[in-house]
């Protein structure tokens, strides 16, 4: 028997029957769908030392269960020390069963353990069907320990999803247990 993760069974079994007919849908293929989840890091204080990236990425791919990347700075700005081609930041793109599996820890999981959580903001879409939240601290996650943080940093999460409207992928999202506010 093969593996499938419990949001993707999810997706397929209820979360198409429920969109299309809260949205009317006349084909399977029109439904919106979470294409990746995307985790990144700004590090600004990664110019003075170098040893922030490293951990920043070994915490990276701890969370996320694939190996995370170093990004670069693309151009020269002197005013912040930054050089081009200087590594300033960390990211990871999950898409597949790792992205579902991802999505199942950051629900049931990591966002019950921010403190004083109330739901995450409603208004993080960007207008094209794309949802961005910011966590403050990446402690929150149980893959990490907490004794062996040098520096507890927060980080970005973007769902990237195949919806028209930010109407069908805040739906999207709800149906798959994102906790967002009440109005």
């Amino acid at each position: 028997m093969e593996y499938t993760p419990k949001l993707k069974a999810k997706y397929r079994e209820e979360i198409i029957k429920a969109l299309t007919e809260q949205f009317g849908y006349k084909n399977v293929m029109q439904v919106p769908r979470l294409n990746k989840i995307v985790l990144s890091q700004g590090l600004g204080a990664a110019v003075a030392d170098k040893k922030i990236i490293d951990s920043s990425v070994e915490e990276m791919s701890k969370i996320a269960g694939q190996k995370a990347v170093p990004t670069v700075s693309k151009k020269d700005i002197a005013t912040f020390k930054l050089r081009k081609g200087m590594p300033i930041g960390a990211m990871v793109t999950l898409r597949g069963d790792r992205m579902y599996e991802f999505l199942e820890r950051l629900i049931t999981t990591s966002l019950p353990r921010i403190r004083d959580f109330q739901g995450i903001k409603r208004n993080g879409f960007d207008g094209r069907g794309n949802y961005n939240m910011g966590i403050t601290e990446q402690i929150i996650f149980p893959e990490i320990n907490i004794d062996k943080v040098n520096r507890i940093q927060g980080m970005d999460i973007t769902f990237v999803t195949s919806a028209d409207t930010d109407d069908e992928a805040r739906a999207l999202l709800a149906e798959f247990g994102l906790p967002f506010k009440k109005k």
